[in-house]
């Protein structure tokens, strides 16, 4: 079944504010490591609804700078958001992996500072999709 752009990336959309609300609750309850993994998933996913709100079939890859800079071919100002929102990517792999780390566990590398910076981040990037949605 084909869908409809505008709707496809409003699907994507609530899950990337889903995320969002989730990674807060992970912060409330002191799961730093994993309020960082969804601030990424949860841009990733807003990047994601943009670009299939402007007609792409196909969205692959998890990096948000890469989705920035995909998007940013349709609209130039997410070359500014790239810069600002790359740091996310950061919380791919080492929010869930051990061997994502010379040592230790991703539960006791992330404390409540990554956490906000997150937050921050994920935020900036769903306010600017929305804008444009």
């Amino acid at each position: 079944m084909k869908r409809i752009p505008r709707e496809e990336g409003g699907r994507w959309l609530r899950q990337a504010r889903q995320d969002l609300d989730d990674a807060r609750y992970a912060r409330d309850g002191g799961r730093y490591h994993l309020t960082c993994f969804l601030a990424q998933q949860s841009a990733e996913k807003a990047l994601k609804a943009y670009l299939y709100s402007q007609g792409h079939v196909l969205v692959l890859g998890h990096s948000v700078a890469r989705l920035c800079q995909d998007a940013a071919e349709l609209d130039a100002e997410f070359a500014d958001l790239k810069r600002k929102a790359a740091p996310l990517d950061k919380y791919y792999i080492p929010t869930r992996y051990p061997n994502g780390l010379p040592d230790g566990i991703p539960a006791d590398a992330f404390d409540a500072v990554d956490a906000s910076r997150a937050l921050e981040l994920v935020v900036l990037v769903i306010e600017f999709v929305e804008a444009r949605l």
